[in-house]
């Protein structure tokens, strides 16, 4: 079973943007090679550094018995390449392999 959250500003999201939150989310799952029972949370939220351009991404992984990982990325979802999130998520795959 793969459980996938998603959120965005406004209520009013487009399927552009929950597309572009689904792809974080499975992308999350798979390069971080998440077991069946965690869970992936993508949100976009109001930033108010100048770098993030007014958005940015938030990603929760959580896992059955650990504390919640959270990655962000300072850009909207629909702007966040993978590239972007193996980026962000780098440490948690460093933290996963014990390499922290």
């Amino acid at each position: 079973m793969v459980r996938l959250f998603m959120r965005s500003r406004g209520a009013g999201a487009g399927p552009e943007q929950r597309d572009a939150t689904r792809a974080l989310a499975e992308m999350t799952r798979r390069l971080l090679d998440l077991e069946e029972e965690a869970t992936v949370s993508v949100s976009e939220i109001a930033c108010g550094d100048p770098a993030c351009g007014g958005a940015e991404t938030v990603v929760l992984v959580m896992r059955p018995g650990q504390r919640t990982q959270a990655a962000k990325v300072l850009m909207p979802v629909a702007n966040v390449t993978e590239a972007d999130l193996l980026a962000a998520l780098k440490p948690l795959v460093e933290l996963a392999r014990g390499e922290l």
